[in-house]
Protein backbone atom coordinates (compact mmCIF):
# COMPACT_ATOMS: atom_id res chain seq x y z
CA UNK A 1 0.00 0.00 0.00
CA UNK A 2 1.47 3.35 -0.61
CA UNK A 3 1.26 6.21 2.04
CA UNK A 4 1.86 9.47 2.50
CA UNK A 5 2.58 11.91 5.13
CA UNK A 6 2.03 15.66 5.28
CA UNK A 7 4.54 18.07 6.58
CA UNK A 8 3.58 21.68 6.56
CA UNK A 9 4.10 25.40 8.07
CA UNK A 10 1.58 27.06 9.47
CA UNK A 11 0.01 30.68 9.48
CA UNK A 12 -2.17 32.32 11.75
CA UNK A 13 -5.02 32.40 8.50
CA UNK A 14 -6.72 28.92 9.34
CA UNK A 15 -8.36 29.07 5.69
CA UNK A 16 -4.77 29.35 4.22
CA UNK A 17 -3.38 26.22 5.87
CA UNK A 18 -6.44 24.36 5.07
CA UNK A 19 -5.94 25.18 1.33
CA UNK A 20 -2.40 24.10 1.80
CA UNK A 21 -2.64 20.75 3.32
CA UNK A 22 -5.88 20.21 0.32
CA UNK A 23 -3.23 20.97 -2.29
CA UNK A 24 -0.54 18.30 -0.38
CA UNK A 25 -3.01 16.05 0.01
CA UNK A 26 -3.95 16.11 -3.59
CA UNK A 27 -0.17 15.88 -4.73
CA UNK A 28 -0.22 12.89 -2.41
CA UNK A 29 -3.19 10.82 -4.40
CA UNK A 30 -1.30 11.93 -7.68
CA UNK A 31 1.66 9.98 -6.36
CA UNK A 32 -0.50 7.37 -5.99
CA UNK A 33 -1.29 7.41 -2.02
CA UNK A 34 -4.01 5.22 -0.66
CA UNK A 35 -3.49 6.64 2.89
CA UNK A 36 -2.65 10.30 3.43
CA UNK A 37 -2.02 11.28 7.41
CA UNK A 38 -1.96 15.11 8.15
CA UNK A 39 0.20 16.71 10.88
CA UNK A 40 -1.52 17.81 14.21
CA UNK A 41 -3.76 20.87 14.15
CA UNK A 42 -2.95 21.61 11.03
CA UNK A 43 -5.62 24.47 10.75
CA UNK A 44 -4.19 26.85 12.79
CA UNK A 45 -0.65 27.61 14.79
CA UNK A 46 0.14 25.74 17.68
CA UNK A 47 -2.08 27.88 20.02
CA UNK A 48 -0.69 25.82 23.16
CA UNK A 49 2.36 28.16 23.72
CA UNK A 50 0.29 30.46 25.85
CA UNK A 51 -2.85 30.00 28.26
CA UNK A 52 -5.40 32.08 26.25
CA UNK A 53 -8.99 31.79 26.60
CA UNK A 54 -9.69 33.38 23.16
CA UNK A 55 -8.17 30.38 21.60
CA UNK A 56 -11.23 28.66 22.27
CA UNK A 57 -12.62 30.06 19.50
CA UNK A 58 -10.19 27.70 16.73
CA UNK A 59 -12.24 24.88 18.39
CA UNK A 60 -15.25 23.01 15.89
CA UNK A 61 -17.81 20.14 16.29
CA UNK A 62 -17.44 16.45 14.68
CA UNK A 63 -19.05 16.53 12.03
CA UNK A 64 -18.13 20.47 11.62
CA UNK A 65 -16.45 22.56 8.97
CA UNK A 66 -13.14 20.76 8.28
CA UNK A 67 -14.95 16.85 8.92
CA UNK A 68 -16.55 18.22 5.82
CA UNK A 69 -13.98 19.48 3.92
CA UNK A 70 -11.91 16.65 4.45
CA UNK A 71 -14.64 14.25 3.38
CA UNK A 72 -15.33 15.83 0.41
CA UNK A 73 -11.76 15.27 -0.34
CA UNK A 74 -11.48 11.92 0.47
CA UNK A 75 -14.64 11.34 -1.67
CA UNK A 76 -13.49 13.03 -4.43
CA UNK A 77 -9.60 11.38 -4.47
CA UNK A 78 -10.53 7.79 -3.24
CA UNK A 79 -8.30 7.24 -0.16
CA UNK A 80 -8.55 7.15 3.70
CA UNK A 81 -7.37 10.77 4.82
CA UNK A 82 -6.29 11.33 8.54
CA UNK A 83 -7.07 15.31 9.47
CA UNK A 84 -6.27 16.73 13.00
CA UNK A 85 -8.64 19.17 15.00
CA UNK A 86 -9.15 20.88 17.89
CA UNK A 87 -12.65 19.64 18.80
CA UNK A 88 -15.66 21.70 20.69
CA UNK A 89 -17.48 18.32 22.11
CA UNK A 90 -19.67 20.17 24.34
CA UNK A 91 -19.65 23.87 25.92
CA UNK A 92 -16.78 23.90 28.12
CA UNK A 93 -15.83 20.58 27.16
CA UNK A 94 -12.72 20.32 24.35
CA UNK A 95 -10.23 18.03 22.88
CA UNK A 96 -7.12 17.52 20.61
CA UNK A 97 -8.99 15.17 18.03
CA UNK A 98 -7.81 13.12 15.06
CA UNK A 99 -10.13 12.21 12.63
CA UNK A 100 -10.20 9.26 9.73
CA UNK A 101 -12.27 9.81 6.73
CA UNK A 102 -13.10 7.06 4.56
CA UNK A 103 -12.83 6.60 1.02
CA UNK A 104 -16.34 7.79 0.01
CA UNK A 105 -16.29 10.63 2.48
CA UNK A 106 -17.85 9.01 5.07
CA UNK A 107 -16.31 9.83 8.82
CA UNK A 108 -14.94 6.34 9.84
CA UNK A 109 -14.24 7.11 13.41
CA UNK A 110 -12.61 9.80 16.06
CA UNK A 111 -8.89 8.94 18.80
CA UNK A 112 -9.35 12.12 21.24
CA UNK A 113 -5.30 12.42 22.64
CA UNK A 114 -5.29 10.60 25.73
CA UNK A 115 -1.98 11.87 27.07
CA UNK A 116 -1.90 15.86 27.72
CA UNK A 117 1.37 17.51 28.05
CA UNK A 118 2.09 20.64 30.31
CA UNK A 119 5.15 22.34 29.65
CA UNK A 120 6.81 25.45 29.04
CA UNK A 121 5.28 26.27 25.41
CA UNK A 122 2.92 23.33 24.95
CA UNK A 123 0.26 24.32 27.76
CA UNK A 124 -1.89 21.51 26.70
CA UNK A 125 -3.93 21.03 29.93
CA UNK A 126 -5.23 24.64 29.38
CA UNK A 127 -7.09 23.33 26.62
CA UNK A 128 -7.72 19.98 26.01
CA UNK A 129 -9.29 16.91 28.14
CA UNK A 130 -7.52 13.99 27.86
CA UNK A 131 -9.70 11.32 26.13
CA UNK A 132 -12.44 9.06 27.61
CA UNK A 133 -10.29 5.69 28.77
CA UNK A 134 -13.82 4.24 27.64
CA UNK A 135 -16.13 5.15 24.76
CA UNK A 136 -19.98 5.30 25.92
CA UNK A 137 -20.55 2.21 23.92
CA UNK A 138 -17.87 0.43 26.13
CA UNK A 139 -14.68 0.19 23.70
CA UNK A 140 -11.78 1.49 24.94
CA UNK A 141 -10.11 4.53 24.17
CA UNK A 142 -7.41 2.63 22.49
CA UNK A 143 -9.07 1.56 19.78
CA UNK A 144 -7.52 0.97 16.44
CA UNK A 145 -10.44 2.48 13.49
CA UNK A 146 -11.22 -0.10 10.93
CA UNK A 147 -10.69 1.65 6.87
CA UNK A 148 -10.67 -0.18 3.94
CA UNK A 149 -7.06 0.45 3.99
CA UNK A 150 -6.60 -1.42 7.57
CA UNK A 151 -7.10 -0.86 10.88
CA UNK A 152 -5.36 1.92 11.93
CA UNK A 153 -4.05 2.72 15.94
CA UNK A 154 -4.13 6.13 15.76
CA UNK A 155 -2.27 8.19 18.21
CA UNK A 156 -1.48 11.96 19.15
CA UNK A 157 1.81 13.35 19.43
CA UNK A 158 2.70 13.30 23.45
CA UNK A 159 0.79 9.82 23.33
CA UNK A 160 3.98 8.71 21.41
CA UNK A 161 6.09 8.40 24.37
CA UNK A 162 3.80 5.73 26.03
CA UNK A 163 4.46 2.25 25.09
CA UNK A 164 1.39 1.58 27.02
CA UNK A 165 -0.53 3.37 24.23
CA UNK A 166 1.43 1.34 20.96
CA UNK A 167 0.82 -2.02 22.93
CA UNK A 168 -2.51 -1.31 23.37
CA UNK A 169 -3.10 -0.47 19.77
CA UNK A 170 -1.53 -3.44 18.50
CA UNK A 171 -3.66 -5.82 21.13
CA UNK A 172 -6.66 -4.58 19.60
CA UNK A 173 -5.71 -5.55 16.12
CA UNK A 174 -3.90 -2.30 14.59
CA UNK A 175 -2.11 -3.04 11.51
CA UNK A 176 -0.92 0.62 11.37
CA UNK A 177 0.62 3.45 14.03
CA UNK A 178 -0.19 6.98 12.78
CA UNK A 179 1.13 9.85 15.37
CA UNK A 180 0.24 13.56 13.75
CA UNK A 181 2.67 15.87 15.55
CA UNK A 182 3.38 19.18 16.44
CA UNK A 183 7.10 19.41 18.19
CA UNK A 184 9.64 21.50 17.96
CA UNK A 185 12.91 23.05 20.10
CA UNK A 186 13.19 25.85 22.15
CA UNK A 187 15.55 28.77 20.60
CA UNK A 188 17.48 28.68 23.57
CA UNK A 189 18.69 25.10 23.85
CA UNK A 190 22.11 24.14 22.40
CA UNK A 191 22.53 22.52 18.75
CA UNK A 192 23.83 19.18 20.81
CA UNK A 193 20.17 19.58 23.24
CA UNK A 194 18.01 19.70 20.31
CA UNK A 195 19.70 16.86 18.43
CA UNK A 196 19.25 14.77 21.20
CA UNK A 197 15.89 15.95 21.74
CA UNK A 198 14.94 14.78 18.07
CA UNK A 199 16.78 11.61 18.38
CA UNK A 200 15.21 10.15 21.24
CA UNK A 201 12.08 11.36 19.54
CA UNK A 202 12.41 9.32 15.97
CA UNK A 203 13.96 6.43 18.18
CA UNK A 204 11.08 6.17 20.64
CA UNK A 205 8.80 5.65 17.66
CA UNK A 206 10.98 3.81 16.14
CA UNK A 207 10.76 1.03 18.65
CA UNK A 208 7.21 1.26 18.75
CA UNK A 209 7.73 -0.40 15.51
CA UNK A 210 9.73 -2.79 16.66
CA UNK A 211 7.99 -3.85 19.49
CA UNK A 212 4.80 -4.08 18.09
CA UNK A 213 5.84 -5.39 14.51
CA UNK A 214 3.52 -2.47 12.92
CA UNK A 215 4.47 0.20 10.45
CA UNK A 216 4.54 3.48 12.13
CA UNK A 217 3.91 6.63 9.99
CA UNK A 218 5.22 10.26 11.80
CA UNK A 219 3.82 13.50 10.85
CA UNK A 220 5.49 16.69 12.44
CA UNK A 221 4.79 20.44 11.41
CA UNK A 222 7.66 22.41 10.41
CA UNK A 223 8.44 26.15 10.74
CA UNK A 224 9.13 28.67 13.35
CA UNK A 225 6.08 29.86 14.87
CA UNK A 226 6.39 32.92 17.14
CA UNK A 227 4.86 32.93 20.47
CA UNK A 228 1.28 34.77 20.85
CA UNK A 229 2.08 38.10 22.32
CA UNK A 230 6.05 37.72 22.57
CA UNK A 231 5.06 35.19 26.15
CA UNK A 232 7.44 33.06 25.15
CA UNK A 233 10.75 32.76 22.57
CA UNK A 234 8.52 30.53 19.98
CA UNK A 235 8.99 26.85 19.04
CA UNK A 236 11.16 26.29 15.59
CA UNK A 237 9.08 22.92 14.85
CA UNK A 238 11.50 20.00 13.58
CA UNK A 239 9.79 18.59 10.95
CA UNK A 240 11.59 15.05 10.56
CA UNK A 241 8.49 13.37 9.96
CA UNK A 242 8.73 9.78 8.46
CA UNK A 243 7.24 6.14 8.21
CA UNK A 244 9.34 2.98 9.53
CA UNK A 245 8.36 -0.37 9.00
CA UNK A 246 7.90 -2.97 11.38
CA UNK A 247 11.71 -3.60 12.37
CA UNK A 248 11.76 0.09 12.50
CA UNK A 249 13.70 0.44 8.85
CA UNK A 250 13.58 4.06 7.69
CA UNK A 251 11.02 4.10 4.52
CA UNK A 252 10.76 7.20 4.37
CA UNK A 253 11.99 10.22 6.01
CA UNK A 254 11.65 14.08 5.63
CA UNK A 255 14.18 17.05 6.34
CA UNK A 256 13.47 19.67 9.16
CA UNK A 257 12.92 22.76 6.63
CA UNK A 258 10.36 22.31 4.23
CA UNK A 259 6.90 21.32 3.37
CA UNK A 260 7.14 17.87 2.16
CA UNK A 261 4.85 14.96 0.49
CA UNK A 262 6.27 11.85 1.84
CA UNK A 263 5.44 9.20 0.10
CA UNK A 264 6.24 5.25 0.93
CA UNK A 265 5.19 1.63 0.09
CA UNK A 266 4.58 -0.26 3.10
CA UNK A 267 4.04 -3.94 2.86
CA UNK A 268 1.22 -4.82 5.50
CA UNK A 269 1.75 -8.51 5.29
CA UNK A 270 5.66 -7.73 6.77
CA UNK A 271 4.35 -7.91 10.00
CA UNK A 272 2.71 -11.48 9.94
CA UNK A 273 6.34 -12.32 8.92
CA UNK A 274 8.21 -10.06 11.55
CA UNK A 275 6.06 -11.62 14.32
CA UNK A 276 6.49 -15.30 13.53
CA UNK A 277 10.53 -14.54 13.66
CA UNK A 278 10.29 -11.94 17.02
CA UNK A 279 7.25 -13.02 18.85
CA UNK A 280 6.98 -10.89 21.12
CA UNK A 281 3.09 -10.92 21.29
CA UNK A 282 3.43 -14.51 22.05
CA UNK A 283 5.80 -14.21 25.13
CA UNK A 284 4.62 -11.33 26.65
CA UNK A 285 4.45 -12.30 30.52
CA UNK A 286 0.75 -10.85 31.33
CA UNK A 287 0.31 -12.94 34.37
CA UNK A 288 3.18 -10.74 35.66
CA UNK A 289 2.27 -7.19 34.66
CA UNK A 290 -0.65 -6.23 37.00
CA UNK A 291 1.47 -3.37 38.88
CA UNK A 292 1.69 -1.74 35.48
CA UNK A 293 -1.81 -0.40 36.61
CA UNK A 294 -0.05 1.77 39.41
CA UNK A 295 1.09 5.17 39.58
CA UNK A 296 4.70 4.11 40.76
CA UNK A 297 6.00 1.12 42.84
CA UNK A 298 7.57 2.18 46.34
Amino acid sequence: MRVAVIQQTNSDDMQANLDRSVALVREAASQGAELVLLQELHRSLYFCQTEDTRCFDLAESIPGPSTERLGALAKELGIVLVGSLFEKRATGLYHNTAVVLERDGSLAGVYRKMHIPDDPGFYEKFFFTPGDAQFNDGRSGFSPIRTSVGNLGLLVCWDQWYPEAARLMALAGADLLLYPTAIGWDPSDDEAEKQRQCDAWITVQRAHAVANGLPVLVANRTGFEAAPDNAGQGIQFWGNSFVAGPQGEFLAQANADHDTVLIADVDLQRSETVRRIWPYLRDRRIDAYGDLTKRYRD
